[in-house]
């Protein structure tokens, strides 16, 4: 099937309808009052829309996971729907008695609404097709982003949501460890999609003590690449203490001198990998092992 160009500016409405006609379902697509699209819905594994627009509202993937892909200026990133759920955050027994944090405890249900998440780390070439430039230590157009503060994402995050009307920020601290764990599709692991790291990161123990290009290592259950290893990645919580309490859509702590950073870096112990490990920098603090991942 051909993709179908569909511009919001046109108004033009596109509907899925399903009839039933001789004992079986069909799905019929209707564009501009014509049916263009008919397919028994027993044929059907995925329905899969697709759209473009200079600053392309993406493709969207019917169902609970959602994928969409934006363009700005010519350069692509996707997103990667992430089912909303609940499940338990901070040091749970696969990150073992010894590695964990203070900090990480106590382990405390987290309920979250469904969201999407950047299938990789911003990386150098999206940075430098918003900025106009790239601060980054290491050059090359599909690593990460980094030497970024967390003023500098804010910065970056108001000029993207300017280009694409779109609402993009900083993950929670909540959500990126739901989505780092694999969501609804967690298997449980250390690190993110895996318990042998290095497997899905890129960390002191096979990174030659530099930086890597995205999407080089396995992806977590959710398809998300990098979230153990390569550059550390801020997040939009203050740094505080954990509560025993369960707690809905968490933001952080009201207040406080450090932002949250989650992950896990190409410089870093692999300790600092797994799924809870959690530190902070103040906000204007800059290294060429943190940068960042979107949300939606």
């Amino acid at each position: 099937m051909k993709k179908l160009f569909l511009s919001l500016l046109s108004l033009v409405v596109a509907m899925i309808v399903f009839a039933q006609s001789n004992s079986e379902i069909k799905i019929n697509l209707i564009y501009n009052g014509e049916v263009v699209y008919s397919r028994a819905l027993s044929e059907i594994d995925s329905i899969k829309f697709v759209w473009s627009e200079d600053s392309s509202l993406g493709n969207i993937t019917g169902g609970k996971d959602t994928t969409q892909t934006f363009t700005v200026n010519g350069v692509s990133f996707t997103m990667i729907g992430v089912e909303g759920g609940t499940f338990t955050m901070g040091a749970t027994s696969e990150q073992g008695t010894i590695e964990p944090w203070d900090n990480e405890r106590p382990a405390h249900s987290v309920t979250l609404s469904s969201f999407s998440i950047g299938e990789t780390e911003v990386t150098q070439e999206l940075w430098q097709a918003v900025m106009g430039s790239n601060p980054s230590y290491s050059s090359g157009t599909n690593y990460p982003v980094e030497r970024v503060s967390w003023h500098d994402c804010q910065t970056f995050i108001q000029k993207l949501n300017k280009l694409t009307g779109k609402n993009f920020r900083l993950p929670t601290e909540a959500e990126w460890e739901y989505a780092a764990r694999g969501g609804k599709k967690s298997e449980g692991y250390k690190y993110a999609g895996s318990n042998t790291l290095g497997d899905v990161a890129w960390y002191s123990g096979n990174s030659a003590n530099w930086i890597h290009p995205v999407k080089k290592r396995q992806a977590n259950e959710l398809g998300l690449y990098d979230m153990s290893g390569n550059v550390y990645e801020w997040c939009q919580d203050w740094l505080g203490n954990y509560s025993g309490d369960a707690q809905a859509n968490p933001t952080g702590a009201a207040t406080g001198s450090r932002r949250v950073y989650r992950g896990g870096g190409w410089s870093g112990a692999a300790s600092r990998c797994r799924v809870s490990y959690r530190d902070g920098y103040t906000p204007t603090n800059t290294y060429n092992n943190l940068g960042l991942r979107l949300v939606l």
